[in-house]
Order: structure tokens, then sequence, then C-alpha cells
């Protein structure tokens, strides 16, 4: 929101010598983010005046039209003749008033004004645009031309308010009333402890039953809905400068005195209106839902097919508007025509004014569904006060009749569903809880009347929101209007006190060891949006059944594109490898570790959890009931070298086994038995994709995968060849595991080691083969390890050799040979009994 320091001062008597940058501190102490101060004709010196053009001579022989003026600027040139001036534009004509700088003028950007020779004449000045004078653009594309009624000589610097000082506020989505000159007004009164002079308060006719017919067939949508008339407007009526500056200054380009009006009034009071030409509507104005299907077409000239959830405004032929977005083209305001044989100027004579409230999450998601935002739909969706729709068509009508020549009809229709105005009960110290400063109920009742509320009782107070503050809805929006008018500044920082003893929960400590281990292990953690688009899910090639798919949708997604919560970590991690590789890290391990989203049952309603103390078991266990699933990922993808090649050796690039590692990895910061065996997964090529498998309540659970993905998912999401991934549920993997991890115990014996080669079928997985051998050796068995795999002739077609190499050790005692050997024999038994395996050599 652009507020012009000029304008601000018509509401707040501020101090004389009070600068923008003054007014900025406080508004930003008071909570309001002013993000710039902008000074208009800073450096701008005059003279720059009013003149008349005399003469107009085309200038031939030049690749441009140039034309050769006189321009009479009365006595500001000191000689009162006629000032002789080159000019481009040709929109202008002998008679008209225009803005001219003269020599010895700077315009802004150091631009300084001389007479100078140019196309065989000499200048003396120029004829200005608005561009050229910094007042952005005003519509007409070219040189200013004024009103007649101007007198050559007179400064354009203060006619056209050339110096000024904008604030620019970054307006948040809780502040909609500062969206408007009346909002940010109020703020700045109470932050100098000034009066308003409010410009809502006006008198208003009671409503009557002969203005224009209305009807709302849905008041939920739209409770309030006022509508005024105005006959016998000229139309060749124009903006008048100190309106069309106002709108400049605020940003807005002028367009007509009508569009203008109702801009101009919307910026004051914060009220969106429209404006409807009387002589083409047909019948009632109408309030209602949109059919599915039905066409319309707005005024920026889209035609739009409207959905059912649209609010529409409508007369006997269908849709005028979208409701609080922007309205059609077939009831616009006409511009004004000249008859070219009569000079009579034709157009829009009698207008139907809308100032009505509709409901905020219709309109928020009206505009985005068909990427539509206006500024009527930025106020709407924020929260415009019900309260003010009659005083703005007010306003509206009275500017009509001042400055278009109209006479205003003495109908008025207003139309209001039920309501009472919103209280909320407080006790009286509860600002001073929240912030730990005692400020007495003086002070609390002072700055909640300072808002606009209405405040009774003592101990415990009552207090009635004001109409614009839709956003205070309970005690704690209360206390901090309290602290932020008495200044978050004078807050004391203190730490706060925990409890002794807590610590960090089991799922924390495992949470923070798995991201050690990896990042010990090369990998990088990258943090990504909880967002994904559904499309996602086909490029990962998973099945239409999978569980994967059963997402939960956000009813306020930030991009229209991602608006669902993930239920696999793995879109977004492997965008972040994506992204890397194209710009030059080809090289790349990433993980991350967080939330995943299950979709369920419906969900029940969320409980607010107390902040004065720690919330019960069952309170928790309520809020998590009405929440969806949310299980905890970790995941990894890996891409390019392994092992960066250098004087040390060759290297090597990454592949499925280091993300098969990278799972065993967790699995031991678990201190969980985790199985792995081939297995066939969605994005995972089939012949390198790994099943991950606990042991939960006695039965085997598949909590993920790992492995190469399938090259029609690298190529469907832009990857680089041979890319591997892992991804598994953490939760569960902490689940199967034991105790707290236990640091190992060092024997002084010596150890024996025992190797074996092992001849299985090259369908049996070497896990099978790692598990017996395990199992069968016993607790002597310190640690197993496979060094070799071989297949060949040598051990027969369909075979393959497992060497492994067992390491035994006692922790009391130097063992014998015949004791290694007859646990190693033990072990190869029980391999031999489940997987069938021989002993090489044998």
């Amino acid at each position: 929101m652009r507020v012009p320091l000029s304008w601000l001062r018509e509401y707040v008597d501020l101090p004389a010598g009070e600068t923008g940058r003054d007014v900025q501190a406080k508004l930003i102490d008071a909570g309001l983010e002013v993000e710039t101060v902008e000074q208009l004709g800073a450096g701008l010196k005059g003279p720059l005046v009013v003149g008349q053009v005399l003469t107009i001579e085309e200038l031939e022989g030049f690749r441009k039209p140039i034309r050769f003026c006189t321009v009479d600027v009365g006595q500001a040139n000191g000689t009162g003749e006629p000032q002789e001036i080159v000019c481009g534009a040709r929109n202008f004509a002998v008679g008209d008033k225009v803005v001219v700088v003269l020599p010895g003028a700077v315009l802004p950007g150091d631009f300084a004004i001389a007479a100078r020779k140019t196309y065989g004449r000499t200048s003396h000045g120029m004829i200005c645009s608005g561009d050229e004078l910094g007042m952005g653009d005003d519509g007409s594309g070219g040189i200013i031309v004024l009103p007649p009624e101007h007198e050559a000589g007179t400064d354009a610097i203060e006619l056209l308010e050339l110096v000024d000082e904008v604030l620019d506020i970054a307006v948040t989505p809780d502040r909609g009333y500062c969206l408007s000159l009346r909002g940010v007004a109020r703020e700045t009164a109470t932050a100098y402890g000034l009066p308003l002079r409010d410009p809502a308060l006006l008198d208003v006719p009671a409503p009557n039953s002969y203005g224009y017919l209305v009807q709302i067939n849905d008041p939920q949508g739209c409770d309030r809905f006022t509508a005024r008339t105005v006959t016998g407007v000229s139309p060749d009526a124009r903006s008048p400068i100190w309106l069309k500056r106002r709108l400049q200054k605020a940003g807005m380009r002028p367009i007509s005195l009508a569009v203008d009006i109702t801009n101009y009034v919307m910026l004051e009071l914060g009220q969106p209106l429209h404006a409807y030409d009387r002589n083409r509507l047909d019948g009632p104005i109408g309030v209602r839902r949109a059919e599915p299907g039905e066409k319309f077409t707005t005024l920026d000239g889209v035609k739009r097919t409207l959905d059912a959830e649209d609010l529409v405004i409508t007369d006997n032929n269908g849709p005028i508007g979208l409701a609080g977005v922007m309205g059609g083209q077939n009831t616009e305001i006409a511009d004004p025509v000249t008859d070219p044989e009569t000079g009579v100027v034709t157009g829009t004579t009698d207008i139907v004014i809308e100032a009505a409230h509709f409901d905020a999450l219709s309109i928020s998601r009206t505009a985005r569904r068909h990427k539509l935002s206006s500024e009527a739909s930025r106020r709407f969706e924020r929260g415009v006060d019900p309260q003010a729709a009659a005083a703005a068509a007010q306003r509206t009508a009275d500017l009509l009749v001042l400055l278009a020549g109209g006479t205003a009809e003495a109908g008025v229709t207003e139309l209001t569903a039920p309501s009472a105005p919103h209280t909320v009960a407080m006790p009286a110290d509860h600002p001073d809880k929240v912030a730990g400063v005692a400020y007495g109920r003086e002070t609390v009742v002072r700055r909640l009347q300072e808002v606009g509320c209405d405040v009774y009782g003592q101990d415990e107070l009552v207090v009635t929101v004001p109409s614009w503050r839709p956003d205070l809805r309970e005690p704690n929006d209360l206390a901090e209007e309290v602290i932020r008018l008495e200044g978050y500044a004078n807050l004391p920082s203190t730490l706060p006190q925990p409890p002794s003893g807590r610590g960090l929960t089991g799922r924390q400590q495992l949470h923070r060891r798995v991201g050690r281990a990896l990042a010990g292990a090369g990998y990088v953690e990258a943090l990504n949006y909880p967002f994904l688009g559904e499309q996602v899910f086909d490029q990962l090639q998973l099945p239409a059944h999978d569980a994967a798919r059963q997402v939960v949708k956000l009813v306020n997604p930030l991009s229209d594109e991602e608006p669902a919560l993930r239920s696999t970590l793995l879109p977004g991690l492997l965008g972040s490898l994506r992204r890397n590789d194209s710009r030059g890290s080809h090289d790349l391990a990433l993980f991350e570790t967080g939330l995943v989203f299950k979709a369920g049952a419906e969900p029940g309603v969320a409980v607010r959890l107390p902040v004065d103390r720690r919330p019960t078991a069952d309170e928790v266990a309520s809020l998590n009931a009405a929440l969806p699933a949310q299980p905890r990922h970790a995941a990894v993808v890996l891409a390019g070298a392994r092992e960066q090649a250098g004087w040390w050796g060759k290297g090597r690039p990454s592949d499925w086994a280091d993300a098969v590692e990278a799972a065993r990895s967790l699995a031991r910061e678990a201190g969980a038995e985790l199985v792995v065996r081939q297995g066939q997964y969605g994005p995972w090529h089939p012949g390198r994709c790994a099943e991950l498998l606990v042991t939960l309540d006695g039965v085997e659970q598949v909590i993920g995968h790992a492995g190469e993905l399938h090259p029609r998912v690298v190529k469907a999401l832009g990857l680089p060849d041979r890319t591997s991934a892992m991804e598994l549920d953490l939760d569960r993997l902490a689940a199967a595991g034991g105790p707290a991890l236990q640091a190992p115990r060092i024997s002084t014996f010596p150890v024996a080691t025992q190797d074996v080669a092992l001849i299985v079928d090259a369908s049996v997985p070497a896990a099978s083969v790692e598990a017996a051998l395990r199992k069968g050796a016993g607790e002597l068995l310190e640690s197993l390890r496979l060094f070799d795999v071989f297949t060949g002739e040598q051990v027969g077609e369909g075979k393959k050799s497992l060497a492994y190499a067992l390491r035994f050790r006692a922790a009391d005692r130097t063992l014998t040979a015949e004791e290694s050997t007859a646990a190693r024999d033990a072990a190869v038994a029980l391999a031999a009994e489940r997987t069938g395996a021989v002993l090489r050599g044998a």
C-alpha cells in the first residue's frame, strides 16, 4: 500500500516539520512493515509553469515528425514574450494548456534544462510529459494537457503536487484494514497520540424501498449489499488533477472519472466498489453462485469458464461481474464519444454504484482459480470492514455529483444478513502474563480502545471487536495489540527457564544420530518444502493403487502446482539433485530426514493446547488424532562420482550398493537388524532394487527400498544417468531397534579367523546366507564379512561362490583351534540347512 504523506495529513494533524522518515519510524514501532519512503520531486527545481500553445510549425526533412511551437508562459520567463520550444510529441494542439520547463530548471534525475539548438532551431525549454516529471503513467501516453481553466504562468510544481513523500507499506494478511488511507491514518493517529478524522463518518440516508432492486441468493457469500444510483452524469467530465495525482502516487493509473472515483474511495476507505452503466443493466442485480461451465467475459477482455463455487453478480442476462474480483464488459462504463459533425459527447450518464461485502475465503479461491488478482480481491481476501459499505457508496455518489454534475437519487438499497459484533472475554491481566510486563488494567483498556474496541468489565474484560478488525478473534490477539502499541522495544529480554531433566526423546536422539552418520559418510543435508504436485507420481512410475498417491491436500496451498503434502521424500530430494547438477555440481550425495503425511480417515477437530504448562498425554493424543499420520522418513540420492580420482587411485562412480549401504548405516544407528533382499518397486530399476525389511511383532515388514533408479524415471525427472536413491521409514526402523547403543567392550584376548567359501544357487541372496552364518556361529562370532563373490565353470552353471571371513573371540579366554572350528562348522551347517549351501572344495 502506497500512502502519500500529503493525503495522510488530511486525516491526522501531524506536526508541521514531521517527515516521511519520522512517520515511517513511528509506524514500524507500531508493527507495520514500512519498506521505503519515496521522495517524489527530489532534486526538482523550477521554473516549471503552465503554458498555452500559441502556434505550431511542422518541421520537414527529419526522420521523425518535429514541431516548432510558441508557448505563452505569462511572466515566468521575465519578458512576457512567447517561448520558442521544439517538441516531437503530437498529442496537443494550438490553444491547449501544457506544462513547460524553462531554462535554468532541473528535472528529476538531475536533468538540467538549458536553451539549445536542435533540428535547425533554438529550443528555449521543453514541453513536459508525465514520465519526465516523475509522475508515472497518466494514461495519455504523451505530453500533459491540462484543463483550460489554469492560467498561463501558474506554478506547475504546486499545481501538479510534484513534491511529496510516499510511504510504501507491505501489508501483512492480518492487517487488511491498512490497505486504505483510513486504516493507516488510524495507526498513525494512535502512534502519535493524535485524534483521527475518520473519512467514513458521513451522513448516510436510511435504506428505503425505492432504490435499485437487488436480490441476494447466497447470504453466506454476500452478507451486505448497498446500491446507490447517480443520474445525469456528464459523459465528457474528466478527473481533476488532484484526483489523478493521488491515484498516481498510490500506484494506480487514472482511467476515467467514474472509475477513478471508485478507485479513490477504495484507497480512502478500503471498501472496493464497482460502477455499472444503468442503461446496460437488464432487471435487478442478483448475487448467486455460478452455474458449472457458465461463460463470462471480464473487464480485461478474457472469456472465462466459471466454477460452481464462484460468486457472481448478475442481471436478467446472466453474470455481469465476478464478485469481489472484477466486473464484466457487458455493463462497464462507456468511454465518451464525440460526434465529429455536431460535437455532441455521448457516453454513460446514469450510474449504479455497488458497495458490497463478500466472504473472504470465497473471493480468495475465485481469484486463485482464475489467476486474477485485483485490487478488490486483495482487500476482500484480507478482510474488509462490512460497516463501511454504506459510507463508501455515499462518498462515491457525492464525488460523482461534485465532479460530474450528476444527481444522486433518493433511493437507497441496503441488504444485510443478521449478525452480531464479535466479543472476546479476557482477564485484564492476560497481556501482562503474555508479555511478562505489568501493564495494568488502565493501559490495557486504553490501548484496546485506541484500536477501536469497546471494553467493559473490571478484572474480567468483555471486549467488543471493531468491524474493521476481523483478525481479533481471541485473547492472545488482543494481548498482541496491547504489546505492539506499548512497543516491542520495551519488552525485556529474558531467557526462558526450562525444567531440568527432560533432555531429548529417543526419537530426537535417533534423528540426530542418523544425520551425523550420513553427514560423516559424505552426504549433504538438503531441506525441501513439504509440498508436491500429484503429477510427480506418474514420473516416479508408481502404480495407480499405490498408497503414496493418497495425499493430504491443503485448503490454501502456497502454489496451485503443488497443492498436496508429501507422502515421500524423493520428489524434493531429486529436485534438489537436478538443480545442483544443472548448475555444474555433478558429484552429488544428498540426504533428508523429515515427516511425510499419510492420508487416512477424515480428520477430527484439533484441540488448542495450553501454553502455560506441559500438555497432558490425553491432550497430545487428542491433537494427534485430528491430524494425518506423520511418520518420519530418511532418504538419500546419489549421482556422479562417489570417490574422486587422483594420485591415490582411479576413484569410482556411485551405484546402487552405496544406496543400500546408507540404509545399513541407519539400521546400525537404530540398533535394528535390517534384512536386504532383491525387490521391485516404482521408481527403482527392477534388476537393481533392494527391498529393506525389519521384523516387528514377529513379522517381517518392508520399510523402504534402495538401489538405482529406473532409466525412464531418470529421463522423466531430468536426472543424471545412473542416479541412485534410498528411502525408508525411520520410525519403524527405530521400533525394530534394540536398546540404546552401548560402547563396545574391548577384549584383551586374541582373535581367531576362519574363512569359508560356500556354493549356492545364483538366486539365493547373500544376505540370507549371512543371516544363517551369524545364527549358526553363536555368541563367539565377533564379525562376519563377505569378501569375494565368484561365478564360473569351476562352481557350475547357475551357481555362485560366496567367501566370508569369520572372526571369533571370547571375552574371558583365548579360544582354541577346536572351539573356533566348531563354531565355523556350526555356522556352515545352518547355512546348508537354510539355503542349500555347500562348502566349496568339500
